[in-house]
């Protein structure tokens, strides 16, 4: 890989990720009262909206590289996995407007709190990026999962946190630099 641009690159033949049915069980069910490590120090509830927020959009994603590091192999070819970098440089781009909207945003990912920092200080995130890398949440929830290259890793989805319950979940989610756009119609219209 060795170059940012590589990162930042949704290929137009990427594989397209199919609703297996792996989230029907999420929407209407509790959210665990779990705080997760956080890149913005303090660990993150994530059955609570931050001060400020009626509402927690709560993207997880499979893992954000590193301009400095190759991909897993075949990462292009499972179906979802590529495109965190863009996903989470749109929902930066769009967080004042999530915000206007009475929603906080955060990303969670397996990956622990330090190899999320970079990718957070990078892209200039202005929300956290939580670990999940200790599986508490994954589990709690029965998130859907995939292996790659040794490593448990989320499917992309995003759950809507309201008043303690997942109010609503967009999975599967493609493109993920367009998912934004989707979230924040859903909640103008919600």
């Amino acid at each position: 890989m060795g170059s940012m641009a590589r990162l930042d690159e949704l290929r137009p033949d990427l594989v397209e990720p199919i609703d297996d049915g792996a989230a029907n069980h999420l929407p209407g069910r509790l959210m665990p009262p779990l705080a997760l490590p956080s890149t913005h120090g303090a660990s993150m509830r994530v059955d609570l909206p931050p001060t400020g927020a009626n509402r927690l959009v709560l993207y997880a994603y499979p893992r954000t590289g590193r301009p400095d590091q190759e991909l897993p192999a075949g990462w292009d070819l499972i179906p979802g996995a590529r495109g965190c970098t863009p996903q989470a440089r749109s929902f930066r781009d769009h967080a004042a407007e999530l915000a206007e909207l009475g929603a906080a945003v955060a990303g969670v990912s397996t990956q622990d709190t330090a190899y999320q920092a970079e990718a957070a200080q990078r892209l200039h995130l202005p929300f956290p990026l939580l670990s999940d890398d200790a599986g508490e949440l994954t589990t709690a929830l029965g998130l859907p999962t995939f292996e790659a290259a040794g490593m448990r890793l989320l499917k992309r989805l995003t759950l809507i946190v309201c008043d303690g319950r997942i109010e609503h979940v967009f999975y599967p989610v493609f493109p993920p630099d367009q998912h934004p756009t989707a979230v924040l119609s859903w909640l103008a219209n919600h």
